[in-house]
């Protein structure tokens, strides 16, 4: 079965499945409420983006979609997985298999090149050489960069280590792709062309949920959904990707 193919297949089955999420931290003797009662379900092929000002909750909501934080209480299943109540090494190893994130400050090795940074996850999942040379190269040519892979990042453009920084989510075949705030260090011209990226991504079958500020960037997506005081206060579809 071709990618294509299997992303057809997949589309529709829920990706992210999330009940009366809760997260809740302690600062001195106040506690802070940052997600409040949160529940959503993101299907597989979606596009979508979470949205709100600073303070409404959509990074810790993020950083608990991508496992890098666990809820105070309820439900989140990944990929049919219920992983709420996941050690550090079992959400280490949920992370490598099923989430690819792009960062809005890239997060790239500086003195590795674009090819190795790309193959870092695939190390990290013992691939053999050979698979990961192969991967590598699709996943630089998917996004355009397949001339620049000896290159290291700072000899790269803003923009081409944003493309480098997507190539290395897409190597592992993620189930999700997250990116956080990825076109928050580009200029417009070079955040458009990032957006079409993700959007030529979505159209393969990736599922893609971006965290923004920017209401101009979350317009790329078909599903907006607003946070505001760690409660959803708007989930719509009807957008469309460019």
């Amino acid at each position: 079965m071709s990618p294509t193919e299997h992303a057809a297949a997949e589309a529709g089955r829920p990706i992210i499945e999330v009940q009366d999420l809760h997260r809740t931290y302690e600062v001195g003797t106040e506690k802070v409420y940052a997600v409040q009662g949160v529940g959503l379900t993101i299907c597989a092929g979606e596009y979508v983006a979470i949205m709100g000002s600073s303070g409404s909750g959509k990074s810790t909501l993020m950083n608990m979609l991508g496992c890098l934080d666990t809820p105070t209480s309820g439900s989140y299943r990944l990929a049919g997985t219920e992983i709420s109540a996941f050690t550090e090494d079992q959400l280490a190893e949920i992370r490598n298999r099923e989430i690819g994130f792009v960062f809005q400050t890239f997060n790239l090795l500086p003195r590795s090149s674009a090819a190795q940074n790309v193959e870092l996850p695939l190390v990290y999942a013992g691939i053999r050489s050979k698979e990961r040379s192969r991967r590598v190269t699709a996943a630089l040519e998917a996004v355009g960069l397949s001339d620049r892979a000896v290159h290291r990042p700072n000899e790269l453009s803003g923009g081409q280590r944003q493309r480098v920084a997507i190539a290395r989510a897409l190597v592992n075949d993620p189930s999700l792709i997250l990116a956080d705030e990825p076109t928050g260090n580009l200029d417009s011209t070079t955040s458009h062309d990032i957006m079409r990226i993700l959007g030529e991504l979505n159209a393969k079958g990736h599922t893609v949920v971006i965290v923004t500020h920017e209401a101009d960037i979350a317009e790329h997506c078909r599903r907006v959904i607003t946070l505001s005081d760690g409660r959803i206060i708007s989930d719509e579809t009807g957008g469309a990707s460019s």
